[in-house]
């Protein structure tokens, strides 16, 4: 069973939400208290909803499901590759094309054409065009990896979704909630929760918080994977390990001990690498 510690969610500045202005009110539930103008999200909450999301990722790869990474966002790109290649899954983290799971079969073909495109481009025969349709091959070669370079072995539609930030990716969140996809995301506090199926609330723009969910939620996966590949039995649902109950050393009052011995100043605003950018 794949767990998260309090003091690893501490440590990866997993409890800073955004700005109180920028609340969801639908995050209400998930948020502890408020210190400095910031939102401390609740990691009991955390450490529970990621059990219960993790075990579900595991039960899905237990049973040779697949589950496709999203996080396009510049602090989650390479973690979200890393990661699911890790666990031999597919990923988007450049940008998500519309229709890639509503418009599956025909994107499909798309894929297919890049992974000759690539081809051609490892054996080396591209230099034997001219130039100019050498240089245009590669454009295209440059253009469609992005778009899809993580997925070009997707052969189906995949069984559940694992996202960093469902605001960001709210196309994508969409598309799999038109499917029935289950989607397991990073939360924060300016999200919609209710677009979500399994909520892990935290950080989704810290990069050692992304790295953090990223790294345990594959290796729930692989976890899963090794299971089916020795049995085909697929994993049953267990409870919660004790480590993710509230107990003296997790509790409400040590957690706020904890925070406070942490000494919130002006660098904790620093954990949300995006908080002025452009809104979505």
């Amino acid at each position: 069973m794949v767990t998260i510690s309090l003091k690893e969610l501490l440590e990866a500045g997993v409890h800073f939400g955004h700005q109180t202005k920028k609340r969801n009110p639908k995050m209400k539930k998930y948020i502890y208290n408020e210190r400095n103008g910031i939102h401390i999200i609740d990691l009991q909450q955390t450490i529970k909803l990621f059990d219960e999301a993790s075990r579900f990722m595991s039960n899905v790869a237990a049973q040779g499901k697949s589950v496709l990474f999203v996080g396009t966002k510049k602090q989650a790109q390479d973690a979200i590759a890393e990661e699911a290649e890790r666990c031999s899954m597919p990923y988007v983290n450049q940008r998500w094309l519309g229709g890639l799971l509503t418009n599956f079969l025909t994107l499909k073909k798309s894929m297919k054409k890049f992974k000759e495109l690539e081809k051609m481009k490892l054996d080396g025969d591209f230099e034997h065009f001219s130039k100019k349709d050498a240089s245009r091959l590669e454009k295209k070669y440059k253009k469609m990896e992005k778009l899809f370079s993580g997925v070009k072995d997707m052969e189906n539609l995949p069984d559940a979704l694992f996202v960093i930030d469902p605001r960001k990716e709210a196309i994508a969140v969409g598309e799999a909630k038109k499917l029935g996809v289950p989607v397991v995301a990073v939360v924060d506090t300016n999200c919609d929760p209710d677009m979500v199926d399994y909520v892990i609330p935290g950080n989704d723009d810290a990069i050692r918080a992304i790295n953090l969910f990223a790294s345990r939620i594959s290796a729930a996966v692989a976890e899963g994977k090794n299971q089916f590949a020795s049995t085909g039995v697929p994993m049953p649902m267990v409870e919660a390990p004790t480590e993710g109950a509230v107990t003296a050393e997790t509790s409400p009052e040590a957690f706020d001990q904890e925070l406070l011995e942490m000494n919130i100043s002006k660098l904790d605003y620093e954990m949300h690498e995006d908080e002025d950018e452009e809104e979505y």
